[in-house]
């Protein structure tokens, strides 16, 4: 009597493959790559910040000319100043000497110019129009001069004023606070300005501010 071959297995059929399993394995091969590309680009993130062109000396305002637009590492516990708020600046100024090259961070800004220098005078003015040009801001540089009936008295009769009777008062003022709105403060008749000037200039200056006969002209910021 003949047996069947020994040592043979009947044919099993192939495992069946779970294609759901297989799609989650990739899903989450996809998962992981996506997580570290966004790690990465995190890591690369650059926000634009104030950079300092030209040294500003503590007290200051910073004028527009001495900033320019730099990218800066984002996330990081240094408060730089935005580059979209440039034009705040003119409300502030440098807490410290600011150097050519630095990155401005709010520690550098001062919202009261308590650094008042040797020599200098803050004057304070009611103006009304007509005294001062259109869109005076903070920081801009001035020149005052005294206008009305005093004025045109020491033009013809006062051989001892400067450059014979001139009605120049200061030809180099800082204007250190304006009227936010640009209008009238509190309902009065004048808006408030005040101005740094040379200290030998604060005499005159303050009695025609008292007369309500100074007139503020824009001029350029005097170098160095």
């Amino acid at each position: 009597m003949m047996g069947g071959p020994t040592g043979e297995r009947l044919p099993v059929a192939p495992r069946e493959r779970k294609p759901a399993l297989a799609a989650l394995a990739v899903l989450l091969i996809l998962v992981g790559a996506l997580g570290a590309t966004v790690l990465v680009m995190r890591a690369g993130d650059r926000i634009s910040a104030i950079e300092i062109t030209e040294a500003v000396p503590a007290g200051e305002v910073i004028p527009a000319s001495a900033i320019r637009e730099v990218m800066v590492a984002a996330g990081s516990d240094i408060k730089y100043v935005p580059w979209s708020d440039k034009g705040l600046l003119a409300k502030y100024w440098a807490a410290t000497d600011l150097v050519k090259g630095s990155v401005l961070v709010g520690a550098m800004l001062s919202s009261e110019d308590n650094q008042l220098k040797a020599g200098k005078a803050i004057i304070g003015l009611s103006l009304k129009g007509g005294q001062f040009p259109e869109g005076l801001k903070v920081g801009d540089t001035v020149a005052v001069y005294r206008v009305g009936n005093d004025a045109a008295k020491s033009t013809a009769g006062n051989s001892g004023n400067s450059g014979g009777g001139n009605t120049l008062l200061s030809n180099n003022a800082k204007v250190k606070s304006a009227p936010t709105s640009g209008g009238d403060a509190l309902g009065s008749s004048g808006t408030a300005y005040s101005i740094v000037v040379d200290q030998s200039d604060a005499g005159p200056l303050t009695l025609a501010a008292s007369a309500g006969e100074v007139s503020l002209v824009l001029v350029p910021a005097s170098k160095g």
